[in-house]
């Protein structure tokens, strides 16, 4: 788990970032070519800008923006952590002050040279990656004081333990069923994935404070879990499991074709594993928000078109949330039978 969280948080930090013009315009560094681009004050344009609101949300960024409040932006304000002759410590607004601004895609970059530094600046899904692991960890911590403390043959488990339990038997017992008799050691790392990625699809859909981050639909996390499914499968395989990937009992004409395919299968596992959550997370962020932005968009149309649609909006929007925390489990569910499926099949004996 430790090792997982040093990964993706290096992972995160070239991983995709907030869109350009939304960073922009809280923090006050307009680029020239923004300025030559950006409509006149005086404009009339109520349109919103949906994309941006929405990449807003999903990307990663250097605060975490809270709410607006009297016209004013509020927001965490991260450490900014750069290397590039020597360690550079700031926040955004002083990022100009430091010799650096942000390149359209929103990452860091030097003022002068415009190119990358090397960046370990604490982002929004940064921190919500070390909040999450945090309260996991207590979660887990929690949990295991209980039955230190407690006969569970002879009491049935309160509070957070009665809530716990259900789920790592659950895990247990898809783990004893596809993995095989020396499944106990591999329910750790699947209970750690699968209670993970629950608990960061649950506060994603969160629309406030902590909650609200864009994790298990940021391909470096969902990457980072796969490798790890990647790994244990491949380290942990028997030689029955390799001699069906190199020397399968096929004809004697399929001997040359039958390894490349197996070996092309294997490398896919965890493709299949990263897209599916990661897109499936995605999907379901983007389309709360439409839903949300449908709200606004219909304001101009008058008091009997946006009324209406607001109530539509609401209505969908709270059904889709509901749709959300469904796919919420059944994607931590399938990324954890999935991993057992795979484990078991290179523990195969014969």
């Amino acid at each position: 788990m430790i090792l997982a969280f040093l990964i993706s948080l290096m992972l995160l930090q070239v991983s995709g970032g907030d869109t350009l013009s939304g960073a922009l315009a809280r923090t006050g560094l307009r680029s020239d070519a923004e300025e030559r681009v950006s409509p006149p004050e005086n404009e009339e344009s109520a349109d919103i800008d949906v994309g941006e609101i929405i990449f807003d949300h999903i990307g990663d960024e250097y605060e975490w923006h809270i709410t607006q409040w009297k016209g004013k932006s509020v927001a965490i304000p991260l450490p900014c952590i750069v290397i590039d002759e020597g360690v550079h410590v700031f926040t955004l607004h002083h990022a100009a002050e430091n010799g650096y601004t942000l390149n359209e895609n929103g990452k860091l970059v030097n003022a002068v040279t415009g190119k990358r530094p090397v960046d370990l600046s604490i982002t929004k899904n940064v921190l919500a990656l070390m909040m999450s692991s945090l309260l996991l960890l207590l979660v887990v911590l929690f949990t295991a004081r209980w039955y230190k403390r407690h006969d569970a043959m002879k009491e049935a488990p309160t509070g957070l333990a009665a809530a716990m339990e259900p789920l790592i038997m659950m895990v247990h017992d898809m783990a004893r069923e596809n993995i095989g008799p020396d499944y106990r050691k591999f329910s750790p790392y699947l209970c750690m994935v699968f209670l993970w990625i629950l608990l960061n699809n649950f506060l994603g859909i969160m629309p406030f404070f902590p909650g609200g981050a864009n994790l298990t639909g940021n391909i470096a996390i969902t990457l980072v879990l796969a490798l790890f499914t990647f790994f244990i499968v491949n380290l942990s395989g028997t030689k029955h499991y390799y001699k069906e990937i190199f020397n399968p009992d096929v004809p004697v004409f399929l001997k040359p074709v039958m390894p490349v395919i197996e070996v092309f299968s294997a490398f896919m596992k965890p493709v299949s594993l990263t897209i599916r959550l990661f897109a499936n997370m995605l999907a379901g962020h983007i389309m709360i928000l439409s839903m949300v932005c449908i709200i606004f968009i219909m304001a101009k149309y008058g008091p009997l078109m946006s009324g209406g649609m607001t109530v539509v909006s609401v209505l969908f929007g709270v059904f889709l949330d509901a749709l959300e925390c469904l796919v919420s489990f059944i994607q931590a569910y399938v990324f954890t039978t999935l991993s057992c499926i795979y484990i078991g099949l290179a523990r195969q004996k014969e």
